[in-house]
């Protein structure tokens, strides 16, 4: 027969299960109107994580992530930052890294991706002089080969991350339509920001439906009205990132297209100071939305 102290003890450990369990099923569950994976890209929370690391990943998780997409591990080995995810309930399907990394030192692009548990490595910024043009699509197909080739010998997809200046025209189409049409299809992947494609003159939900099975994800994020489109730059003021629904962004016709296109990724991106503030706005937004 167990003694009192034991039936003490073991009412208390099942009682703190007990509160672990009811916290992990109070615990806001992000969701989307379609089928796929909600994450986060890291970059949101850039300046929280620069002041307090693992206080920035305790936040992503109290809005209800599992999924986030990043790169920059804050000065930590790959396999350390793992394990930061890991406390946290975090896991990182996605990676973004310099073009030069890919170009110049794709071992050690492998090692942390296989580190820190990274399913998919991009790059989200073709190097070029302005203006963006032919010869910068031309040398980025024959390298995005190379690298989708040695990333998917390890088991990795290899995307690249539009990001606007694709969208200038290229004979009959745009560089976009040269850089995707000239790509083999199991070795590059892509990623469409819906910011940054509707910034450079896109259209995000026609540019899903023109490429099918292309895309394999998305940046969510939505863009203030005044902004202009048509910008060949790749830039934009971060404060131009707003919550979503408030914007020029028509999530529910890219979700439609999402949808359709096999996209499988759907990662919210704020790059406004108040990030913070305004995430938890644009979950509520898409926890609403119909499609």
């Amino acid at each position: 027969m167990p003694t009192r102290r034991q039936f003490l003890q073991t009412a208390a450990a099942l009682a703190s299960t007990s509160l672990l369990t009811r916290t992990a099923a109070a615990q806001p569950a992000v969701s989307l109107p379609v089928p796929g994976v909600l994450g986060l890209e890291l970059y949101s929370v850039r300046h929280q994580m620069e002041r307090d690391l693992e206080g920035a990943l305790k936040l992503v998780h109290s809005w209800g992530f599992q999924q986030v997409e990043g790169g920059n591990f804050y000065g930590r080995s790959a396999a350390d930052f793992k394990g930061l995810l890991d406390r946290y309930g975090l896991e990182m399907q996605s990676m973004l890294v310099g073009y030069e990394a890919l170009r110049d030192d794709m071992a050690t692009v492998i090692r942390h991706a296989k580190a820190v548990g990274t399913r998919m490595v991009g790059t989200a910024w073709i190097p070029h002089q302005r203006p963006f043009g032919r010869q910068h699509v031309d040398t980025a197909i024959r390298d995005f080969a190379v690298f989708g080739k040695a990333l998917r010998a390890e088991g990795i997809r290899f995307f690249y991350h539009v990001h606007g200046y694709e969208f200038q025209p290229d004979g009959g189409g745009t560089l976009m339509d040269t850089l995707v049409q000239n790509t083999p299809a199991d070795l590059v992947d892509f990623q469409a920001d819906v910011f940054w494609v509707q910034r450079g003159g896109g259209d995000p939900a026609a540019l899903l439906t023109r490429y099918p099975k292309r895309f394999i994800s998305l940046h969510l994020k939505d863009m203030a009205r005044d902004l202009p489109t048509g910008d060949p730059t790749g830039t934009a003021p971060d404060e131009a990132c707003v919550v979503f629904g408030t914007g020029q962004i028509d999530f529910p016709a890219i979700l439609r297209a999402a949808l359709t296109a096999g996209v499988t990724h759907y990662y919210i991106e704020d790059e406004h100071p108040e990030a913070d503030r305004q995430i938890p706005e644009s979950l509520k937004y898409l926890a609403r939305l119909k499609v």
